[in-house]
């Protein structure tokens, strides 16, 4: 299984927004630090929005910020709420699935119960496990910002 662009990016905004708790961040802050476009950030912040993650604030001095703790993010929630379609085979959905050996396979039984326990696990992680202090994580963020602010 693969995760979606949309959903990286999605994590990616919520995680930079736990980082960064006391301050409101732009989308132009969140495109220039991970150097993706801003257009797509636009959609997904949007979204993030939507979903109850974030509060975003227009005008001069708007922003996005966490609409809840870090804590109460579980990331399993997050992958749900941004990924279209979870089933890992067409069989998963009823409405499209043509598979002539559906009612026999046991396949399906496996991998659903695989995907569940992915999830479940997922969901044991808060958006505020992934960003506890790391000197990695640090060094990172140091090589980032631009000289003028060094």
């Amino acid at each position: 299984m693969r995760l979606t662009v949309y959903t990286d990016y999605s994590l990616r905004v919520l995680l930079y927004l736990a980082k960064h708790p006391d301050k409101s961040v732009t989308i132009s802050e969140l495109a220039d630090f991970y150097q993706i476009s801003r257009n797509h950030l636009v959609k997904v912040v949007h979204h993030l929005g939507l979903a109850g993650y974030i509060h975003t604030t227009r005008g001069r001095t708007g922003g996005i910020t966490l609409a809840k703790t870090a804590d109460k993010i579980r990331i399993g929630d997050v992958i749900r709420a941004t990924e279209p379609d979870l089933d890992l085979l067409e069989c998963f959905n009823p409405s499209t699935d043509q598979c002539v050996i559906t009612n026999a396979c046991r396949l399906k039984g496996v991998l659903k119960k695989a995907q569940i326990e992915f999830m479940n696990n997922l969901n044991k992680n808060t958006l505020a496990d992934l960003v506890k202090p790391s000197k990695k994580l640090a060094a990172v963020e140091v090589k980032l910002i631009p000289t003028k602010f060094k």
